[in-house]
């Protein structure tokens, strides 16, 4: 399964880095058309909002027509998107290329994730196999942005130029067809046959089982987390008055951090237990969210991040892992579509809550509030323990039917 698995995380990294870079470059081209920040804004929540209405749907499609095909679709509207942009390179169209490639990265992950977690054979090589696969975005994240950035710089007759921006649309556009020649060899897993003679169940009907409800707590707990920290450290460190490229690389180290501690899971997986790490990232997450605006340097700052990074860095390998394990076979689509969604409209609501509630209590005040709603929601994660047997079997008698 390695080599199957490096394809796809290659698969996932391509696919993923479009979205990433059409994310940074198509507000970059707005500003310098002369939009306000309010309209790139909007342009931002574009990339989320797809995610939040295709998730579900996503999910019953991968469910019923496993990965390829999903793949295919997805491939073709991340590439239609970032082709408009080439072809037409003015906000409208902007707009639209955030609809289609932040819509077919939602879609393709969850086609990938599913695949992954049915072909991985127990809890341990869930936790491995998942902690592989969490490493993609990261990756992405830096590859999309970096070569957007050259391209912009570079690839015109002068920085900046629109021959630059279409050059970095253009290899948007490239990137996902190498995700489908990547996909495309990968052998599908035999169709899972829903048992019948009922009502169709609805996706709604997994957040009336208490595992999936706390599970979906938990995720979203530590999720408005991560969009804490992208929200608040450049805010805290304008208060502070550290330099915008500081600034940068604080939530730099961050993602580094995050994509480290993914790297070292796989190794450590017979060791880990779905319920205690996340328990344990709500309560570090919390700790350093109560210190963390108390740092007054720089170097306070990064370290609070790259600690930080540690914590949240090990989050989503366990859902996902735990996800796979209380839910049926048949409807891995459909929960990791209520993920996603739950997920892209927290990030769509969140910053907004965010700067009301930075008004009101202060930017520091926005850490110390999320801090001990995290700290209090750890009991939370800790109720899950008795959610899983306690050997790496395949908890079949715990899935909800």
């Amino acid at each position: 399964m390695t080599r199957e698995l490096a394809r796809l995380i290659l698969a996932q990294i391509c696919l993923h880095a479009c979205m990433a870079g059409t994310r940074m470059t198509a507000p970059l081209l707005a500003l310098r058309e002369g939009y306000s920040p309010a309209a790139v804004g909007v342009l931002l929540a574009l990339f989320a909002v797809t995610q939040v209405f295709l998730a579900l749907p996503a999910g019953r499609f991968a469910d019923r027509h496993g990965l390829r095909r999903p793949m295919g679709f997805s491939v073709m509207a991340a590439v239609a998107g970032a082709s408009a942009a080439v072809a037409f390179p003015v906000f409208p169209v902007l707009c639209l290329a955030a609809l289609l490639t932040g819509g077919a990265t939602g879609a393709a992950v969850i086609s990938l994730q599913r695949h992954v977690g049915r072909a991985a054979s127990g809890p341990l090589q869930l936790r491995q196999v998942f902690s592989w696969l969490s490493i993609g975005p990261a990756v992405s994240n830096f590859i999309g942005p970096f070569t957007a950035g050259l391209l912009i710089d570079h690839a015109g007759a002068v920085p900046g130029s629109l021959e630059g921006y279409r050059a970095a649309f253009f290899l948007m556009a490239v990137l996902p067809i190498a995700s489908w020649f990547l996909v495309r060899r990968t052998r599908e897993l035999p169709p899972v046959i829903a048992a019948t003679g009922g009502v169709q169940p609805k996706a709604w009907d997994l957040l009336r089982e208490p595992t999936f409800r706390r599970l979906m707590l938990v995720n979203w707990f530590l999720s408005s987390c991560w969009d804490v920290h992208t929200f608040v450290v450049p805010v805290l460190g304008f208060e502070r008055g550290i330099s915008a490229s500081v600034i940068g690389s604080i939530l730099g180290a961050f993602a580094i951090a995050a994509a480290v501690i993914r790297m070292v899971m796989p190794l450590l997986a017979a060791h880990l237990r779905e319920w205690r790490v996340l328990a344990s990232a709500m309560l570090a997450t919390a700790a350093l969210f109560a210190i963390y605006p108390l740092m007054r340097s720089a170097l306070g700052m990064g370290v609070c991040s790259v600690l930080l990074g540690f914590a949240l860095g090990t989050v989503q390998p366990m859902i996902m892992s735990m996800l796979h394990q209380i839910t049926p076979e048949a409807r891995h689509g459909e929960a990791l579509g209520l993920r996603l969604m739950a997920i892209n409209a927290s990030s769509v609501l969140m910053p907004m809550l965010f700067g009301f509630a930075g008004a009101l209590v202060g930017i520091a005040g926005v850490f110390w509030v999320t801090g001990a709603l995290v700290g209090a929601g750890s009991r939370t994660a800790w109720l899950l323990q008795h959610s899983l047997p306690l050997h790496d079997g395949h908890p079949e008698q715990n899935r909800p039917q």
